[in-house]
């Protein structure tokens, strides 16, 4: 007579469940610590990128001065850049811009005033991500 097979463990084994809930504690740390930095970055990215964006309306409206002898009024607004002004007299070579006047990174337009405050010729700003004069971080008004 054979004598039967003692049963034999499987080799390849699975995860407990403590293991699994030590690796999604650690990463839930990991997350928790990151996690802020990450987002405070964000906020730094739509700063800068309001900055550029400001920079090539200004280089367009420079364009717009030497063409037209002036910068666009306040009630023309940037819409100049991109469409003729009805009471333009001079050689508008527009657009100014190769796409639409883009909007803030926070989704609201720039605010453009002439003649600007403090003797400059225009005034170029966003209110960052509250929307309101004034405030810090996200909140700090930007200014071209």
């Amino acid at each position: 007579m054979i004598a039967p097979r003692p049963l034999q463990r499987s080799l390849a084994r699975g995860f407990t469940l403590l293991e699994l809930l030590v690796v999604l504690l650690i990463i839930a740390l990991l997350a928790g610590y990151v996690g802020p930095k990450l987002f405070g970055e964000v906020g730094k990215a739509k700063s800068k990128t309001a900055l550029s964006q400001m920079k090539s309306i200004a280089d367009a409206l420079d364009h717009y001065r030497l063409d037209i002898g002036q910068y666009p009024s306040t009630e023309q607004g940037l819409a100049a850049l991109m469409t003729k002004p009805t009471d333009v007299s001079g050689k508008w070579a527009g657009p100014y811009l190769m796409k639409d006047v883009p909007a803030d990174p926070w989704d609201r337009p720039y605010i453009y005033r002439r003649p600007g405050e403090n003797g400059k010729d225009f005034d170029l700003l966003t209110y960052g991500a509250d929307g309101k004069p004034g405030g810090t971080g996200e909140d700090t008004d930007i200014t071209y």
